[in-house]
């Protein structure tokens, strides 16, 4: 296992950590903005960089990546997406679910800050995928609602979502976004709008604090799955099982996401990540904490 520091040295824009970071600055979260859509944007607020959204009819939560709205007052949600994962108890992937779901939560948490439904404003979720989710190599896939009967009629809730595909080679995208798709896949520094994201990942590799709290949030996270593992091979010793220490390691990883859940700070996904569990059963521990 690389140490910290090394780990902290060879991130990329591909590390969730990093591209919350790099599309913290306004110039660079805006201007990819405004290349991808192809519109003019005046000025960007950053709702929050990390946000849980927790409707209280229901005990999920998620945190989003990267949430904005511009002076027009468009809200876009930005999440980088390096892994296809699949529900190991249906087969499927979960990446049209996780859009839906999060098209809801942002939806839900406007309403819940007394926006009235009719005036909800236009929503863009926007996955940044190093794979090619439909295999038709298309650079942009983007969705709205249209009518089975007749595909020329949209629904026009104003409800978008993108999944970009960094691996793609078919379609019209400008040169700064193929650029970027470049400097993802291979760190390639093309145009000057790549060398920005570039030197930003130097200057933040440069900056102590920011190494701090990278470093502070993996040791907290390797200490936590210790002393989980400690935790559950004991209750399988206990048990007396001849798999005791299979059941330990599994009572590990549920230990250490229900102490990840009570500190709030990480995603479900990460969460199922972070410990092998699968996703729905991160959801039902976060269901029993509730």
């Amino acid at each position: 296992m690389q140490d910290l520091a090394t780990k902290f040295a060879n991130l990329t824009i591909q590390s969730d950590f990093i591209f919350k970071k790099v599309m913290s600055r306004k110039r660079i979260c805006k201007h990819l903005l405004e290349e991808l859509l192809q519109i003019e944007i005046a000025d960007i607020n950053y709702i929050e960089a990390e946000k849980t959204l927790e409707p209280e009819y229901t005990s999920r939560g998620i945190r989003l990546d990267i949430i904005v709205a511009d002076d027009k007052n468009t809200h876009y949600n930005l999440e980088m997406q390096v892994k296809n994962n699949k529900n190991p108890d249906t087969d499927t992937y979960v990446l049209p679910k996780r859009s839906r779901y999060y098209q809801a939560l942002l939806d839900i948490d406007l309403l819940q800050k007394g926006q009235p439904y009719d005036l909800l404003p236009p929503t863009f979720i926007i996955f940044i995928c190093v794979f090619d989710f439909f295999e038709q190599d298309n650079y942009v896939y983007t969705f709205k609602k249209c009518c089975l009967e007749n595909r020329k009629l949209e629904l026009p809730d104003e409800a978008t979502t993108m999944i970009l595909n960094t691996k793609g080679t078919h379609g019209d995208i400008s040169k700064d976004i193929k650029s970027f798709y470049d400097y993802v896949n291979n760190h390639i520094v093309t145009t000057d709008f790549t060398k920005q994201i570039d030197d930003e990942i130097s200057y933040l590799k440069l900056d102590t604090k920011v190494r701090r709290e990278f470093m502070l949030m993996e040791a907290r996270l390797l200490d936590e799955r210790r002393e989980g593992e400690a935790v559950g091979i004991a209750k399988g010793k206990e048990i007396g099982l001849v798999e005791g220490e299979a059941m330990g390691i599994a009572n590990a990883n549920i230990a250490t996401a229900k102490r990840m859940l009570a500190k709030g700070c990480y995603s479900l996904e990460d969460i199922a990540e972070l410990t092998s569990l699968p996703i729905e059963q991160v959801e039902a521990l976060k269901a029993d904490q509730t």
